[in-house]
């Protein structure tokens, strides 16, 4: 294996979400090439229907913060929004005399959700590869109306991810992960309904002596613990999630 391939393994291998950076600027020319990955990225059928919104504002990075419930957000030296975007679609269609209610529909807003995904993890390797770090924002979704109003979102787009980049000023335990004999099947999915707690028992056993440095160096609970109290608690505005979709203009079909 040549020592380019090493490098790009070694850095996915040794992931680590990075939350607190230094106050260090990413020089203009790297984060240029951050965002042509993004631009190479696979997108469904071509169509390139995700789009980035790039947060330079101290004000918006301060309600993203909020929003997220979390402080740190605000101090991102970078923070990318990354969005489903078939508004420029939409517009195309319209111009060139097309129903551009036809951008509208859940095929179509998953292929851009997806290509969001794939455009935000290709632009997490580039940045880890680079010797940077960041950490996802799922939480930019805590409040999916707010997060639409604040960025301005127009008709077919729909947030999807955050990301925080930059140099790190922390270095967490790599987290510990459960054995993929538990998330890899062959041919057909493998249930072992009734066996998990002792399947995960050891892997319970490592987490509760991981150090989550958001909890103040306190050891981690265990797997299974967190599965219940995360699976049980929920954020009211999230659960209601399809309502902002619909009132981006998708149109869901339910029957």
């Amino acid at each position: 294996m040549s020592e380019k391939y090493e490098t790009i393994l070694k850095a996915q291998l040794n992931h680590r979400t990075i939350r607190e950076f230094k106050d260090q600027p990413i020089p203009e020319e790297l984060f240029n090439h951050l965002l042509e990955v993004a631009r190479r990225t696979p997108t469904s059928t071509g169509l390139q229907s995700c789009s980035v919104i790039r947060i330079t504002d101290k004000e918006v990075k301060a309600q993203l913060s909020k929003i997220c419930r979390q402080e740190y957000v605000a101090r991102a030296p970078e923070l990318l929004v990354f969005i489903v975007d078939q508004h420029r679609n939409s517009q195309i269609l319209k111009e060139m005399g097309g129903d551009s209610t036809k951008s509208g529909d859940m095929d179509k807003f998953f292929q851009s959700f997806t290509d969001a995904c794939l455009m935000a993890q290709n632009v997490n390797n580039a940045v880890e590869s680079l010797g940077l770090g960041a950490v996802y924002l799922g939480s930019i979704l805590n409040d999916p109306g707010k997060t639409i109003e604040l960025l301005g979102l127009p008709d077919y787009t729909f947030p999807v991810v955050g990301l925080g980049i930059g140099y790190p000023d922390e270095k967490p335990q790599l987290k510990p992960r459960m054995d993929m004999k538990l998330r890899v099947f062959a041919n057909k999915y493998n249930s072992f309904a009734g066996d998990y707690l002792e399947r995960l028992s050891d892997y319970d056993e490592e987490m509760t002596s991981y150090y989550d440095l958001r909890e103040a160096n306190r050891r981690s609970d265990s797997f299974t613990r967190q599965v219940e109290q995360r699976m049980t608690q929920g954020i009211p505005e999230r659960q209601a999630l399809m309502n902002d979709i619909v009132g981006q203009g998708f149109d869901l079909k339910l029957k």
